[in-house]
């Protein structure tokens, strides 16, 4: 590899490091509890993971973090999993996001669009108010700490009050987009057995209404735990039977009640994406959520009571939580409801002009498809305020870096590009923003304070400038305390830590330069990532196997060198069955209507046969990487597959493709 030091694309100026909050809190730290001085992001970098306890104590001192009982230690235990974090202290999420509402009563919290592109606030007086009232009316109904929570709706103002008034009660909250079938919202919420479900009567999307009320009504029949459904009106419809008005509950004028819960108490449930059987139900703490995203929106994301904060995400997705934690740095959070691209594929930032956003988030695939389409945003629109873009959901290409400076230098901005990488498995990064540090084309500025991240051979041995598995070594607060239905832990320490024990495995490619930036080279399994959102195959397979005429399928997601991504679905037909305009578009509409858009595949391949494991699992890493290019001998152990014959059908359609 070149020992050429290449040119950053990106330099931040004397002025942004020296406002920059983590050069603050850099220079507190040294006074306070003795990090470097000197030395820049590296020295802090090293420390906060050398001196990870005290760098966690830094940082809950640094953002006034209120216990309501103290702690013992700040890490009771290091092992993971299991690793126990402030033992003792008790505290709660929903207070924090809700502290600005005290000096900054009149100001915007939230800041809602919809496809009219027309922003609406609601003020922090009226955020807590409604959150006070929800709060009250939950607890009258019977819900106490623990219960889970559930919400099938869009990114609305809505679903911010309903999870932080579950909070405030110390419920755990979890949620679905409404775009989600009924089979996938019951493959999750079914596992948690949610006692209260919010949800809309339908939402809009490219321009046109989508009614879910029989999707509402058959998640009412299929959850027999809940004890009430809240209707949110957003089409304009009535009430079904027996189901309570939102605005009787968010109507009373009261403060909210905090319920003061341990460090390590459940906050909400996200979800895996389901590749081996039904998706995992990934739990995460109050305390931990609540310290992991403080120190990456308020020193990684550079955020505070001056920004604007628009992230284009959807309730399904961990970025729609972190979005929402916008608010314990005293954020504007802008919440948008509709499609990413009408009425044209200029909509993102025509909202981030209006809403005068400081930090735009969006996917990589919506950067490159905005260069594809010659959309030229600092042109087109006034985007003076936009500080940085930050990009996530998959690796973005060198072009898509190119394209945002050289689009934004034309008008004279001086634009900050974040490139993120993280997981839903901890609802934050592991590597990405550093106000303070350069940007290289195609690398993430650096790997995240307190987080010990390496690049890891299949020996366990750190590798530099070199491909390897990320992994961390040392615990993250936000990392889950464990999954729902998983009473041994062992899916949980199978997920993360069978590979390597002791030390998280993400299931990314990744190589760490000796610059200290990481570059991101996309999944090391067999996780579907489309458009930022992570898929299950397994939900494919089910849904495309129901049909007759499907023997069996693969569905591979594979990350191209120009930035695109290719989703083939490739199906052995049952005896006699043709792969006919008639069945592809049956096969597209069952995964459309009973998953979601983002489920159909880019094409329908047949093919004579899907190859499997010894054990008769199909064979999904080894077909991506012979559909990548990755010669056989290198994809796979023969020794491991039922009919080594069937991959060299894929090995061949990768030639003829490249």
């Amino acid at each position: 590899m070149s020992t050429a030091k290449p040119q950053p694309l990106w330099q931040p100026d004397p002025q942004r490091i020296a406002e920059a909050q983590i050069t603050e809190f850099q220079a507190w730290a040294a006074e306070h509890h003795g990090a470097p001085a000197l030395g820049g992001y590296p020295a802090l970098h090293r420390w906060s993971v050398e001196e990870l306890e005290t760098f966690w104590k830094a940082v809950t001192q640094w953002f006034d973090v209120r216990f309501t009982s103290p702690y013992a230690r700040v890490l009771g235990d290091r092992t993971m999993p299991g690793a126990e974090w402030f033992p003792g202290a008790t505290l709660n999420y929903a207070e924090h996001a809700l502290r600005a509402a005290a000096t900054r009563a009149d100001e915007p919290a939230l800041l809602h669009v919809d496809e009219t592109h027309e922003p609406r606030p609601v003020t922090w007086s009226e955020l807590r108010r409604q959150v006070g009232s929800l709060a009250a009316e939950l607890r009258a109904r019977g819900v106490r700490p623990g219960d889970r929570v559930s919400g099938y709706l869009p990114n609305i103002p809505q679903a911010v009050v309903a999870l932080l008034a579950t909070a405030a009660v110390g419920a755990v909250w979890t949620s679905c987009a409404p775009d989600f079938g009924a089979r996938s919202v019951l493959d999750r919420f079914q596992q948690v057995e949610p006692v209260v479900l919010f949800t809309v009567d339908g939402y809009r999307y490219g321009g046109k209404e989508h009614d879910r009320r029989d999707v509402v009504a058959e998640l009412r029949r299929e959850l027999p735990t809940l004890r009430a459904v809240v209707h949110i009106p957003l089409l304009g419809t009535e009430a079904p039977e027996g189901a309570l008005e939102w605005s009787d509950l968010t109507s009373a004028d009261v403060d909210p009640v905090f319920e003061p819960v341990p460090f390590d108490h459940p906050l909400w449930v996200l979800y895996s994406s389901g590749t081996t059987g039904l998706p995992k139900a990934i739990v995460q703490s109050q305390g931990g959520i609540l310290v992991e995203h403080l120190k990456q929106l308020g020193l990684h994301c550079d955020l505070g009571p001056e920004d604007r904060f628009f992230w284009y995400t959807s309730t399904g997705w961990m970025m729609w939580n972190f979005l929402v934690s916008g608010l314990l740095t005293g954020t504007t959070i802008v919440l948008y409801d509709g499609s990413p691209g009408y009425p044209d594929t200029g909509a993102q930032w025509r909202i981030a002009e209006r809403t005068g956003a400081t930090l735009f988030g969006t996917s990589a695939a919506y950067v490159m498809a905005c260069r594809k389409a010659g959309v030229h945003p600092a042109r087109s629109f006034d985007l003076s305020t936009v500080r940085c873009v930050a990009t996530t959901g998959s690796p973005l290409p060198p072009d898509g870096f190119r394209w945002l400076h050289d689009e934004f230098a034309e008008s004279g901005a001086d634009l900050w590009i974040a490139s993120v990488s993280g997981g839903t498995d901890v609802c934050s990064c592991f590597a990405g923003a550093v106000p303070t540090l350069p940007v290289h084309i195609g690398e993430l500025q650096a790997p995240c304070l307190g987080t010990d991240l390496q690049s890891w051979d299949p020996h366990g041995t750190p590798l530099v400038d070199e491909v390897g598995e990320l992994v961390v070594t040392n615990p993250m607060p936000s990392m889950p305390i464990r999954f729902w239905n998983d009473p041994d832990g062992s899916r949980y320490h199978d997920s993360y830590f069978a590979m390597y024990p002791g030390v998280w495995r993400h299931g990314d490619w990744i190589t760490l330069t000796s610059r200290g930036s990481v570059i991101i080279h996309g999944r090391s399994d067999s996780t579907l990532n489309r458009q930022g959102v992570r898929m299950g195959s397994a939900d494919i397979y089910e849904v495309v196997e129901r049909l007759p005429e499907i023997k069996e399928s693969l569905v591979i997601g594979v990350e191209q060198p120009d930035g695109g991504y290719w989703m083939p679905l490739f199906v052995h037909l049952a005896p006699g069955a043709t792969l006919d305009d008639a069945l592809l578009g049956r096969i597209k509409r069952t995964l459309r209507e009973q998953l979601s858009p983002r489920h159909v595949p880019d094409e329908v391949v047949e093919v004579p046969g899907i190859p499997h494991t010894l054990t008769g699992k199909r064979i999904e890493v080894p077909v991506k990487r012979l559909l990548q290019g990755t010669p056989l001998d290198k994809a796979v152990n023969p020794g491991s597959v039922d009919d080594i014959g069937l991959l060299r059908f894929y090995e061949e359609l990768a030639r003829k493709r490249a």
